[in-house]
């Protein structure tokens, strides 16, 4: 049995040795422990994805789900409820995942309970199975105590995944990972029938206004006001920009909608209300898929420059639209090689000229198409649950007793 495990308090004292214990797995199955639908962010949109995936082929997956407050049990896939704050939770939650052959541990700092979300810890020392941690955050100056949180996570995992090279290079060079024990997987994408694509392009072409597309969770950091300062210098092209998402909980509770209403009064003022639409829906996969192979361009102005993952981009490339994007690290490293434009933060002039480009230049939105087309079969959401259960597999199989 392990050793009992002491939360990280704020003074940021001794923290637990890393686990070294394992026993046998009693079934080859996957324990995925994130948030989940209907909660709305993107690690529970990427979970659910994976999970659907992942009981498309053979053995099952079961989802542990992240709440803030008890709720009852909602889909066959959930198998059970971790409530950040409850030590009973944590336990009940800890016994579930041992009951699968292999555990998913989606991390990022804000889902879980304690500073910088340390309750982590006390979950992920409890695990006497095969652990995979998936990092959605690895952050180049993180506070002391998000250091330490992370490199315990890193020693403790069997195998840590991150989904962008930038990001392994991070854990490596800032955080002393193994190297060997790092893989990378991309965040997934839905694929896109080709007569869907068929159709969207149809209706690209007969609409009378270009879709300018930016989505995702609303708050500040998005970039969204320099996307409308570039918006006055396109209006002969008669662009349509859609913002469409809901504000994010979070914001929401700390500030309301007060940076959505700035967006609204900064399009006023900027003479662009005609062009600019804030869209408060949280769309399901389908329909967004839908209305993203309807965009002439996607545009992703955020203001970050530590963002290693971003499933907005993943999903735009994959659906082999051209792409508009400030420069943070994956946007770097996904979109340098002509599969899209990249261009510095908090520029509207910048963001001007290459939206400019990719909706009047003759042939570059069929070039940026083509590089796109290249990528996406690594990015669907197919081949990436197929690393997943690959991983998890020869954990489960270097985990049973030798046979004489």
């Amino acid at each position: 049995m392990p050793a009992p495990v002491r939360v990280l308090a704020a003074a940021d004292v001794a923290v637990p040795a890393p686990r070294q214990t394992r026993v046998v797995p009693r079934r080859a199955s996957i324990g995925v422990l994130s948030t989940y639908p209907p909660t709305q962010c993107g690690l529970a949109t990427f979970s659910a994805a994976l999970t659907k995936q992942l009981n498309l082929s053979p053995g099952t997956a079961g989802v542990v789900r992240i709440v803030d407050q008890p709720e009852s049990r909602a889909g066959a896939e959930i198998a059970a409820h971790l409530v950040n704050g409850s030590a009973s939770s944590v336990a009940a939650a800890v016994r579930r995942l041992n009951g699968f052959g292999a555990v998913v541990v989606q991390h990022e700092y804000g889902i879980y309970g304690g500073h910088d979300g340390c309750d982590v810890i006390d979950i992920v020392a409890g695990l006497t199975v095969p652990t995979i941690i998936v990092l959605h955050t690895v952050l180049q100056e993180p506070t002391a105590r998000q250091r330490r949180i992370l490199r315990w996570l890193v020693e403790s995992a069997d195998v840590v995944v991150t989904m962008t090279e930038t990001a392994r290079q991070r854990l490596v060079e800032s955080y002393r990972a193994d190297p060997d024990a790092v893989v990378v997987i991309p965040h997934g994408a839905t694929d896109h029938p080709p007569t869907d694509r068929a159709a969207a392009r149809a209706e690209r072409l007969s609409s009378g206004r270009p879709l300018v597309l930016t989505w995702g969770l609303l708050g500040p950091g998005k970039g969204i006001e320099w996307a409308i300062d570039a918006m006055p210098g396109l209006q002969d092209l008669q662009p349509r920009y859609l913002v469409l998402g809901k504000t994010h909980p979070k914001v929401l509770e700390r500030d309301g909608e007060e940076y959505r209403t700035s967006l609204v009064r900064r399009a006023d003022s900027r003479g662009v209300a005609d062009i600019v639409e804030l869209d408060d829906r949280y769309l399901g996969v389908g329909e967004l898929a839908d209305l993203v192979q309807r965009a002439d361009v996607v545009l992703l102005p955020y203001d970050s420059r530590e963002q290693v993952t971003s499933g907005v981009l993943i999903e735009a490339v994959a659906a082999g639209r051209p792409v508009v994007s400030t420069a943070f690290p994956h946007a770097v490293e996904l979109l340098g090689d002509g599969t899209g434009l990249v261009v510095p933060q908090r520029d509207p002039v910048a963001l001007e000229a290459a939206l400019r480009r990719v909706l009047a230049e003759p042939g570059l939105t069929e070039s940026l198409a083509e590089n796109a087309a290249r990528k996406a079969p690594d990015l669907l959401w197919g081949a990436v649950a197929a690393r997943y259960q690959e991983i998890a597999e020869s954990l489960v199989a270097a985990s049973l007793p030798a046979v004489s």
